[in-house]
Parts: C-alpha cells; sequence; structure tokens
C-alpha cells in the first residue's frame, strides 16, 4: 500500500508539473498562433499584388529574369529594358513556389508596392545601384511595422519603428525588400526551425537542412525565389547554409557594416563578433552589394561605423596570391568531399600560378571551446534562457538550452564523469558555465587579444596575403542538431579573430565520396563525431563549398581571392 501510494503521489506531482507548464507556455501558444495567421494573411497578400502585377504584362516570361546575374539585372533596370514590375512580379511568384516546397518565409513586406512607385518618379540620375532590385532578409533585420522574432515568442507583437540602418541603405540605394526568411529558434544552430514557422528544408533534398541561422535564404538565393539576401553570422550562419545550399556568402569585418535595427536573441558578447553580411548567387552579386552598402548613408545613419569606401583596384587586382592551405584544422575531421573540395581548389589555384603555403590552425581546441563557447555563453546562457522563459523550446537548440538549465554544480559533476569518456563534451559543458566575474570576464577579453596577436603573427610570418580552409559540407540529415556547436570549428574561430571570411561553392558529393565516409572516425571517435558522421550520409549531388578568409578589414581582397575560386571551379570540368 506505501508502494502504490508513493507511485500515486509522484503520477500527481507530474501532471501537476505537466499542468502548470502547460499554464506557463499559453501566452506563448496564443502568440505564436496569431502570427501564424498574420504569416497567412502576409502570403495572401504577397500571391494577391503578384497576380495584379502579372495582369500588368499578361506575356512577362520569369524564366528570363530569373537566370538574369544581379551585375546585368541591375544594368537593365537602370537603362529601363525591364520593368520594375515584371522583376518584381517574377521573383514575388518564384518566392511564393519555393516557400511552398521548403516553408522558408516569414513576412511579406507589403510595402514594397509602394517603394515601387516611389523608384518610378526618380530621374535617371537619382538612381542608385541597385535600383529595382527585390531582395530578401533574414527574419532579424528590422523592417518598420514587422516584427523581427528570433524564433521567439517574447519577440512577437513588437513590431520594429523604424528601418534598420541597412535596410535603410539598400532603400537608397534602390533596392527593393520584400519578403524575411525563417531562422532556427535563438540563432544558436546550423538547422533552421523555430516554433513559429516551424522548419525550413533542403529544395535538393528534403531529408536534409538548408544550414542555419540564415537558413531561409540560402534557400531562396539556391531555387532563384531571390536574387541578393541579407544574413547575419556569430558562429558561421552565414557560411554554413551558403555552403549547405551552394551559394556564396561573405562574413564581414565586425563594425564595417552597421548593426544597428538587426535583432539577437543575446546581445553584447565583445569576444564573439556577430556580424551583417551579404548572401547571393555569385562572388559579382556580394561585391555589388557590397559597393552598395559602403556608402556615406551608412556612415551617417550610424557614425560607430568607419567611412571606408568600396576598394575597386583590390577587388580588380590581378596580382597572383601568396595563400595558407589548411586542409583540417585538427578539431573536426573534414569529411571526403571537403577533402576532396580543398584539394581540387589547391590544385586549380597552384596552376593558375598561385603560391600555395601549408597553415595550420593555432591552438583550435582553446579557440573553439574556450574563446568560443565561453565568449557565446559568457554569462552561463542567462541571458539566452531569460528571452526562452515561457516559451515553447524548439528541438534544434533544446539540447543546449537543456544544458545551460542544469544548475552550476550539477554541470560541475557531469563535466567530471564525462572528462575521460567524452572529453570535448566535458570541456564543452565547463565552458558553457560561463566566463564569471567580471575580473574572469576581462581574462576572457584579455586571451582573444592575445590568440588575434598570435595567429596575425603566424600568418605574417608566411608573408599570406589570404587562406583557403574546408567549410562544413555537405548538408546534415534532419535530426542531429545536438551536435552542431560540436563542428563549428571550421567557422567560428573567425568570429573570434574577427577576420572577413567567405564562402564559395567548388563541387558536389560524388558516389566515391560517400562510400569513403563509411570510414570515417573523426578526431575523437566520440558521440559527436558518430553524429557527424550519420548526419551526412546520403548526400550525392549534394553542393560543397571552400572557405577563403582575409585579414580584418580586407573585405576586397577576401572577394578577389572568392572570385579567383569560384572562376577556376566553373571553368574546371571533373571527370564524370
Amino acid at each position: 500500500m506505501p508502494v502504490i501510494a508513493w507511485l500515486m503521489m509522484l503520477l500527481l506531482l507530474a501532471l501537476l508539473g505537466a499542468t502548470r507548464l502547460c499554464w506557463l507556455r499559453a501566452p506563448a501558444r496564443n502568440k505564436i498562433s496569431r502570427a501564424q495567421k498574420r504569416r497567412a494573411v502576409a502570403l495572401q497578400q504577397m500571391e494577391a499584388l503578384a497576380q495584379r502585377l502579372r495582369q500588368q504584362e499578361p506575356s512577362l516570361d520569369p524564366k528570363a529574369i530569373l537566370e538574369l546575374p544581379l551585375e546585368r539585372l541591375a544594368q537593365k533596370l537602370q537603362n529601363d529594358e525591364l520593368s520594375l514590375e515584371s522583376v518584381l512580379c517574377s521573383y514575388l511568384e518564384e518566392a511564393l513556389k519555393v516557400h511552398k516546397e521548403v516553408n522558408c518565409l516569414t513576412d511579406f513586406l507589403g510595402e514594397c508596392e509602394e517603394q515601387l512607385q516611389a523608384l518610378k518618379k526618380l530621374q535617371k540620375t537619382e538612381r542608385g545601384l541597385l535600383y529595382g532590385v527585390p531582395i530578401s532578409l533574414k527574419d532579424t533585420y528590422d523592417c518598420k511595422g514587422h516584427d523581427s522574432t528570433c524564433g521567439l515568442a517574447q519577440f512577437l507583437e513588437k513590431p520594429a519603428a523604424k528601418d534598420g540602418v541597412i535596410v535603410e541603405v539598400l532603400k537608397a540605394q534602390g533596392a527593393i525588400p520584400f519578403v524575411k526568411t525563417n531562422i532556427p529558434q535563438t540563432l544558436f544552430s546550423f538547422y533552421c526551425s523555430n516554433p513559429i514557422y516551424g522548419q525550413t528544408l533542403h529544395p535538393l533534398n528534403l531529408k536534409k537542412t538548408p544550414g542555419g541561422s540564415s537558413g531561409g535564404e540560402g534557400v531562396m538565393l539556391a531555387q532563384r525565389g531571390s536574387i541578393l539576401g541579407m544574413g547575419t553570422d556569430s558562429g558561421g550562419s552565414i557560411r554554413v547554409p551558403a555552403s549547405f545550399c551552394g551559394v556564396c556568402g561573405l562574413r564581414t569585418t565586425g563594425y564595417r557594416l552597421s548593426c544597428s535595427g538587426v535583432a539577437g536573441a543575446v546581445k553584447g558578447e565583445k569576444s564573439v563578433t556577430t556580424v551583417a553580411g551579404p548572401m547571393a548567387r555569385d562572388v559579382e552579386s556580394l561585391a555589388l552589394c557590397l559597393r552598395a552598402l559602403l556608402s556615406e548613408d551608412m556612415h551617417r545613419l550610424d557614425p560607430t561605423v568607419p567611412f571606408m569606401p568600396f576598394r575597386e583596384e583590390v577587388y580588380s587586382s590581378n596580382q597572383l596570391l601568396r595563400i595558407g592551405y589548411c586542409e583540417s584544422d585538427g578539431f573536426t575531421q573534414p569529411t571526403p568531399s571537403m577533402v576532396r573540395a580543398m584539394r581540387l581548389t589547391s590544385r586549380l589555384l597552384q596552376d593558375a600560378g598561385h603560391q600555395i603555403i601549408p597553415f595550420s590552425i593555432p591552438r583550435i581546441e582553446y579557440a573553439v571551446q574556450h574563446l568560443f563557447m565561453g565568449g557565446l555563453f559568457g554569462d552561463g546562457g542567462a541571458t539566452l534562457l531569460e528571452k526562452l522563459e515561457g516559451d515553447i523550446v524548439d528541438p534544434c537548440v533544446k539540447t543546449t538550452v537543456n544544458l545551460l538549465r542544469l544548475p552550476g554544480l550539477l554541470k560541475g559533476f557531469l563535466a567530471c564523469i564525462l572528462k575521460y569518456i567524452e572529453p570535448r563534451a566535458s570541456q564543452k559543458i565547463k565552458e558553457i558555465h560561463g566566463v564569471g566575474t567580471p575580473k574572469k570576464l576581462w581574462e576572457h577579453h584579455t586571451a582573444v587579444e592575445e590568440y588575434k596577436q598570435e595567429f596575425i603573427a603566424k600568418w605574417r610570418s608566411l608573408d599570406l596575403d589570404v587562406l583557403l580552409t574546408p567549410v562544413l559540407a555537405p548538408a546534415f540529415c534532419t535530426g542531429y542538431s545536438n551536435m552542431t556547436l560540436d563542428v563549428s570549428s571550421y567557422t567560428s574561430p573567425y568570429n573570434v579573430l574577427n577576420f572577413p571570411a567567405g564562402v564559395v561553392p567548388v563541387t558536389t558529393v560524388t558516389l566515391q565520396d560517400e562510400e569513403e565516409l563509411a570510414f570515417y572516425k573523426g578526431y575523437y571517435k566520440d558521440t559527436s563525431d558518430k553524429c557527424f558522421r550519420e548526419a551526412v550520409q546520403g548526400s550525392i549531388g549534394l553542393p560543397v563549398a571552400v572557405q577563403c578568409v582575409a585579414l580584418p578589414w580586407e573585405e576586397e581582397l577576401c572577394l578577389r581571392f572568392m572570385k579567383e575560386v569560384e572562376t577556376l571551379a566553373k571553368n574546371h570540368r571533373e571527370p564524370k
């Protein structure tokens, strides 16, 4: 009888706990329901606008417009060879098709119609570099009257009072923002799912993720639902989706572009720089976007951003480069397709006359686990958990959130137990416990600065111009989000270092790559390595990219290197 009584008591407590949880989450559920209805209405308005524009030009052939590269499209719009209506209509229709396939849109910016009419009144001399170009924006970019949610219920029903600085500058240059795209909840994931708008899938394989956190942008660009997009990057959030989806993306140096009016779940990290950056289908489009953004308007609207116009002479230079070559960082074993992409690119660069110099990343484990993880969760995740209070936690961040919610003593106990079984997991638990006191926070910042100087000294000792490294590839299967932070080592160090880094697709996964994956073990042979191998399986035909890195404030050199890689890869014909 006492045993039955105890069981009944435990059952009652469990029911009370579940009831309390449902009660606490009720406001979030109601907000989410309203947000989903708002999105449905917005997409209906988007479809209605597409139909109105289509009626104006019934003979419109969108395929011819969608196949134009950005540079050529911009020229045709400037010269009135294409109407603003025909271009916007083409992209509205295609974006809706893409969304129906993979669920990538969070909002329609209905004011784009009014903006189009205003642009038509401009004199030719008043037109900006992006006159009439429809662009997509990651959910986090503030647009007046629209939510920037970060996938969090707490950020719903708080529409932006004004456009963010980057959105203002893009509009001043004639661009027409027309949609916002999906992200993972909190933005701290290489997956793309949240409780508000659901999961975005990879357009070439619906069992795969397009990456995160700028996953919606990656999908839109890959499927021609957009021609130019803006993402953000805290540890690879532009570069990983670009790699997974086979498009180009640039992580700029922090503070070269304004982040005023760009939302984030956690603001104020000093040692891990979150930046804005463009994403597009080719490198020339990224360069055109930077030319437009690096205008006097950027500095005028945000004086904390230095006025540094785009340096055309650096981007257009034909000087041969000294390129650091790092095939593996020693922390995350590259997949067979990543290795092949690197070797192919190295060979093409050498054949073109560039010098390839072996380079190893200094103290990679320290950089990833202590400097990046410790900086990202400097407060032990307190701010992040505060934003999730009363919210539904999405599966793509559940493992991280559950770890952050553990009491400090339990974290320490777990770290000790795992030290000899899963050393990488043990160290991660230690680091997400938080930096702690202001003194330790200062020590952490100092450690970051010392590491930067160490890295730059090694770079300069080899007289390097740029660095070539792998980037995560191919796209992960859905359901493996628990190992996201463990495999960020090819992208996250450059957020700590605050170096510009861009991604260029160079090949696709072959049958041989897939067969060789069976022998993949990983450097630690732990749970994360096993999950990584399983996550990248079944990827034949999916894109594989490489990463091009430059020193701070050298975006033009980074883009020039990316352009060289892109040109060589496109001209190369791989044997079938």
